[in-house]
């Protein structure tokens, strides 16, 4: 007995869904936080205006859902190979090609209009950031260092947010870019315990990664090492911000979040690692910014 096609949703309500559903909106908690301990950073005698707030929410938002959309279309083929994702929106037949792309352009207008409303360098920097987001998606076709292109693109989230506020590219933007650095090893870290489930396809389709390169035990040990890069520049930003006791404790329970995180994911044993990605990684970005905000507050 064939299967029935996949129902696509009539109502406005249920084609919104799709497409928040289609980009992983709530995986938006990886990297807001981060653009936003990098605002309260950046005031100067207090917390930045509302509007600076609100643009600053609405390019992240924009810039995340064209390069999520973007990815979609660009694995359309290989997703639809892959037991694992064969069962999202562009194989299963829920949204459109025509959607998706339209969702891009969309997406995209909206980021490059809020940098223009910031000012005028976040505007002239929308372009090579928009071509990195949109780029990344073709990386692992020829590269397994497509992790830390990953990384570098929400790594840009917190010097995105810096230069909103100050406009300047100038000496104080070392402490945006020790977040940047940390925010690029924690997502490259945590980018390559995901691809640990698809090792076995990755190297039938010749996809590059690096658990496909190096096997999922040494993967481990690279995820390890880049989530023990990212506490010491956190404790480097730490002390180039001059942060206090809350920030320092917001780091150690980060540490212990990412312990427990590594111990969910063995080489023999892969089925928690979307525990670990979404969970752990979700209340590592939470506590930080939670972390940074209680000492800006002080």
């Amino acid at each position: 007995m064939t299967s029935a096609p996949p129902r696509r949703a009539r109502s406005l309500a249920g084609r919104l869904r799709l497409y928040l559903e289609l980009v992983r909106f709530s995986h938006t908690v990886f990297a807001l936080p981060f653009a936003l301990m990098a605002l309260f950073l950046a005031g100067t005698g207090g917390l930045p205006g509302w509007r600076t707030v609100l643009l600053v929410l609405v390019c992240l938002v924009a810039a995340r859902t064209a390069a999520m959309a973007y990815n979609r279309l660009a694995d359309r083929a290989s997703d639809a190979q892959n037991p694992r994702t064969r069962a999202r929106h562009l194989p299963a037949g829920l949204v459109s090609v025509r959607e998706v792309a339209l969702l891009v352009l969309g997406a995209s207008g909206v980021f490059v209009a809020a940098a223009w409303f910031l000012n005028t360098l976040a505007f002239v920097l929308s372009f090579p950031v928009l071509a990195l987001l949109l780029g990344y998606s073709h990386t692992k076709r020829f590269t397994a260092a497509s992790h830390f292109v990953l990384g570098l693109a929400l790594g840009l989230a917190p010097l995105g947010a810096w230069i909103a506020v100050r406009g300047v590219l100038d000496a104080s933007c070392l402490i945006p870019a020790l977040l940047g650095l940390a925010v690029l090893c924690w997502a490259a870290g945590f980018d390559i315990l995901y691809a640990c489930q698809d090792v076995d396809f990755d190297r039938g389709a010749r996809l590059r990664s690096i658990p496909a390169r190096c096997g999922v035990a040494r993967a481990l040990v690279v995820a390890r090492l880049l989530h023990a890069a990212m506490l010491v520049l956190l404790l480097a930003l730490g002390r180039a911000a001059a942060l206090g006791g809350s920030y320092g404790a917001g780091v150690a329970a980060c540490a212990a979040l990412l312990a427990w995180e590594h111990s969910l994911v063995k080489p023999y044993d892969l089925s928690r690692v979307n525990l670990a990605f979404f969970t752990a990684n979700g209340c590592v970005s939470l506590l930080l910014c939670a972390a940074t905000l209680i000492e800006v507050l002080q």
